[in-house]
């Protein structure tokens, strides 16, 4: 007798499968091509480098995303539902090395974090336990936080000098797209609910084009196929600052993405152990090494998408499969990317403020599973996150110290990250907490971080495939 197979393994028939993977692309697609918008703009490049940049940044996600779906034998893929895009958590700390460095630098960091994150992804699966929700949470929060200023940023501009700064017309653009994402997701059904954000992207353009913020000549000019050239930019440059910079945020990512896995893990009802973990980490780590070469971005698991498989109880993870086949397709498609590069400042702006402060509320629902009644943990999300957004809303607080060591203090993220793993692993798993705690007296001696060779224990904190999905984003 045959045995049945999980419903995550199985197939749907094909116009079936073929619906549900392009909804799913529907679903992530606006915060995927974000990032690049975001990125191009705050870097300064023109239209069509940002087109090359939104080509690549799809043909990347696609490609993990099907490695995510299928798996690469044994190496990488957790074999999931799971889809895959650029994520915010690297934005920030790209744009200071470009400023800083480079773009050859950002794409060297990139690739040398994305190798970190492979070798490092089977010792990160057994280390889970010290990324509970109390070290997600507090990270996603000042992610989405600090990200905000970027979006007013791209709404007002950043020169003074130009007459068009701060426009009321730029503002009102934004504000319509604002007002419209926000409708069509609190009060749409379905769908219609999840591509509320791309809806309101169309309409901002759309009011766009009689200001003269839409410049269409790109997109005439570029070709229909293509693949995206590697290292565009010229032969990448490793600063040790941002090597160190982008392996952090692989580290943030890892932590994120081990959040998801586990959420799709209590969803499906397909067990997770540690060898699926390590296989989906290695996919992240891929992610940077192929956006390091083809000038992309580093890849993270939608938490969007977790909760449409949530919704739809549509499990099969060739569906999600097929949503990597559309994405490497529309990669290919340069016209396509200049397409989008064309969308404006202002409209992007405006979709970045929704989605930026989606992933702090995110990083709120995620605290909610922390113990914050507990006075050391309450203790160290108010620290982490003082220390996150400290740079983000005290311009230039670090600016007397070396450019090399500001990479990494203005960043919001590795402030607010390094700082939260650290007080969390000092506070919760030495015997200095039980002390703090008042539960024993402190053996100095004895203040060393259990051994990660052991089964982890079970602890209030600590995420498993039992705990609740996080909030779709």
């Amino acid at each position: 007798m045959a045995v049945e197979a999980h419903p995550v393994d199985s197939r749907l028939p094909f116009g079936r499968q073929l619906t549900f993977g392009i909804q799913h692309v529907l679903i992530m697609y606006t915060g995927c091509i974000t990032v690049p918008l975001v990125f191009g703009a705050a870097v300064g490049l023109d239209r069509a480098t940002i087109a090359l940049l939104i080509s690549a940044d799809l043909l990347v996600a696609g490609i993990i995303t099907m490695v995510q779906s299928l798996g690469l034998g044994k190496l990488a893929g957790a074999r999931l539902p799971i889809i895959c895009g650029a994520t915010f958590i690297g934005l920030d700390p790209m744009i200071m090395i470009a400023r800083e460095y480079g773009l050859e630098a950002v794409y060297g960091s990139m690739l040398i974090g994305g190798v970190v994150g492979i070798v490092l992804a089977w010792p990160f699966a057994r280390m889970v336990r010290f990324f509970p929700p109390l070290v997600s949470g507090t990270v996603l929060t000042v992610v989405g936080v600090s990200l905000i200023g970027t979006a007013g940023r791209l709404i007002v501009g950043t020169d003074r000098t130009d007459p068009s700064f701060a426009a009321p017309s730029h503002i009102g653009v934004a504000a319509v797209v604002v007002v419209l994402a926000v409708g069509f997701m609190c009060l749409a059904r379905g769908m219609w609910s999840q591509i509320g954000v791309l809806i309101a992207l169309a309409v901002g353009v759309v009011l766009s084009i009689p200001m003269g913020l839409v410049d269409t000549g790109g997109i005439t000019s570029s070709a229909w196929v293509g693949l995206p050239e590697p290292f565009h930019f010229g032969a990448p440059e490793f600063p040790i600052t941002a090597v160190v910079a982008m392996s952090i945020v692989m580290a943030v990512v890892f932590a994120e993405s081990t959040a998801s896995m586990l959420a799709i893990s209590e969803i499906t009802g397909k067990p997770v152990g540690r060898a699926e973990l390590a296989r989906g980490l290695v996919g992240d780590g891929l992610s940077g090494v192929l956006g390091g070469v083809f000038t992309a971005f580093v890849d993270s698991m939608f938490n969007q998408n977790v909760g449409a498989v949530a919704a739809t109880r549509v499990f099969s993870r060739y569906v999600t499969a097929t949503s990597g086949a559309i994405l490497i397709v529309l990669g290919l498609v340069p016209r396509f990317g200049a397409l989008v590069a064309a969308v404006p400042k202002p409209v992007v702006g405006g979709v970045g403020l929704v989605l930026f402060a989606t992933i702090a509320i995110v990083g709120i629902e995620t605290l909610r599973r922390a113990d914050l009644g507990d006075r050391i943990n309450a203790i160290i999300v108010a620290t982490a996150l003082g220390l996150g957004l400290l740079p983000v809303l005290t311009k230039d607080f670090f600016v007397k110290f070396p450019s090399a060591v500001q990479i990494l203090l203005d960043s919001g993220i590795t402030m607010g990250a390094g700082s939260v793993f650290a007080l969390n692993l000092l506070f919760n798993h030495t015997r200095l907490g039980a002390f703090a705690r008042g539960e024993s007296e402190p053996d100095p001696l004895a203040l060393s971080v259990p051994d990660v060779s052991a089964p982890p224990q079970r602890t209030q904190q600590e995420p498993t495939a039992a705990d609740p999905a996080p909030a779709p984003s």
